[in-house]
């Protein structure tokens, strides 16, 4: 989940003559505190220093100082967190593109794990999904070359390319990590973030694939839809599917909530410091009218996905039901370095449901449990690990929790997620917290 920094919290203290004396002797311990930090600080810099020059001047062949910057910064970023990272100017410019709802390349969400990148989930009807990659593989290498030792960045610069060339694919899938190679035509990807339909004749139902700059004007087309081709007395409720939707822009998830909302908060953020909480609720007008909801996630719902589903869960707005969700409890802020340097892309914040929960490497419990039948070839690789099995992802206490099932059949006549959301708004199934009977309990 990304948000664009366009203010900084000014800080402000005030203190009463009672406790004149204490304030004095802690800002003079305080001080002291800060001078040896800042001491280290420049020491440690010294030290980069000192480093940078010996390479420039000693190493084997002469090195590309940019370069060598560029992957200093890399380091720097990469030893925060999952999701902390520098992007270079191309980079900082395709990730515009991306949040636009149109790039060039396969159509694929990445991240990074224990060295290698890891699938998120293939966008709909794209290169990618149509080669059959799947949520969790493994890419192992990059038209032959390794991925072991590139950054996040580089891995995902070289899957770029023009339209119509090729890239192959050497991916690692399941428990077994079974090594397959696939070629696929990269192709101008253009992001339809929201589908719709109507299912019978009765409910309507929206599909969100990510959350860039067109997902809300998707959904209130949708909805307007709805009301205009339903009649009124057979008109059950809608379905709002976001399995397999890795996140996106945090005012656009909140933007979605607001339109199944009337009234109360959405989601906070909170910082580092207490008065970087900030809160964002509802404006009244629900564009839904009241008509009930069923939210489908699974193990690769992520981020502005989790934002929107714990939002109505906690409102009691809608049935959450299919497999716990990833867990990315945090924000990123894209902060331009101007000079066409690039951008930042910092963790600045934690995001809480409006009641306060965390669902930092937890994730989301749906209230009704339902696990897909996986295809026989497809057993033991249909799930995936999580944000508690990244490499160094924000903590959250002892309760964390792994991930869950992300398969959703491509035949819709197979989805069981599908089917029980279409019979819990029809009256056929009772929404509750439950699991499954059907299928044994996902394990953490």
């Amino acid at each position: 989940m990304m948000r664009n920094k366009f203010t900084l919290v000014m800080l402000g203290a005030a203190i009463g003559a009672a406790t004149a004396t204490i304030s004095t002797q802690t800002r003079l311990f305080s001080g002291m505190s800060a001078t040896a930090a800042v001491s280290d600080t420049y020491r440690n810099l010294n030290l980069f220093g000192d480093v940078f020059e010996k390479i420039r001047s000693d190493y084997v062949e002469k090195p590309d100082e940019a370069k060598l910057i560029e992957s200093a910064i890399n380091g720097m970023l990469s030893g925060l967190d999952p999701h902390s990272s520098y992007m270079d100017t191309k980079s900082f410019r395709d990730m515009q593109v991306q949040t636009r709802g149109e790039f060039g390349g396969l159509g694929i969400e990445v991240t990074q794990e224990d060295g290698m990148v890891k699938v998120v989930t293939p966008i709909d009807d794209t290169p990618a999904s149509k080669a059959g990659i799947l949520a969790g593989d493994l890419i192992a290498a990059i038209d032959g070359e390794s991925t072991q030792g590139l950054t996040l960045n580089q891995a995902v610069d070289k899957m770029r390319g023009p339209v119509n060339s090729a890239v192959k694919l050497t991916i690692l899938r399941g428990t077994a990590k079974e090594s397959k190679d696939i070629s696929i035509t990269r192709a101008t990807i253009t992001i339809r973030s929201v589908r719709n339909s109507i299912e019978g004749d009765d409910v309507g139902y929206i599909r969100i694939t990510q959350f860039n700059e067109q997902t809300y004007d998707g959904v209130k087309t949708a909805i307007a839809k709805f009301f205009a081709e339903i009649p009124a007395d057979k008109f059950k409720g809608y379905i709002l599917d976001l399995r397999n939707n890795p996140g996106g822009l945090l005012d656009q998830s909140i933007q979605v909530s607001n339109a199944f909302l009337e009234r109360g908060e959405i989601v906070s953020t909170r910082g580092r410091n207490a008065e970087e909480t900030q809160r964002y609720n509802a404006r009244p007008g629900d564009l839904s009218k009241g008509k009930p909801v069923v939210v489908l996630i699974n193990g690769g719902s992520a981020s502005a996905s989790e934002i929107v589903a714990g939002a109505l869960q906690d409102h009691k707005r809608g049935t959450i039901l299919g497999t716990r969700s990833f867990g990315k409890g945090s924000v990123q802020t894209i902060i331009p370095l101007g000079q066409n340097n690039g951008a930042l892309r910092l963790t600045t914040a934690r995001y809480y449901t409006p009641s306060g929960r965390s669902i930092q490497a937890k994730g989301i419990d749906p209230d009704v449990q339902v696990l897909q039948d996986i295809p026989d070839e497809l057993k033991g690789k249909d799930e995936t690990k999580g944000e508690a099995a990244l490499k160094g992802h924000l903590k959250n206490g002892e309760e964390e929790k792994g991930g869950s099932q992300a398969y959703v059949p491509a035949d819709r006549s197979k989805d069981k997620q599908l089917a029980a959301a279409l019979e819990i708004l029809r009256g056929q199934k009772k929404a509750s917290n439950t699991t499954d009977s059907a299928a044994p309990k996902v394990p953490n």
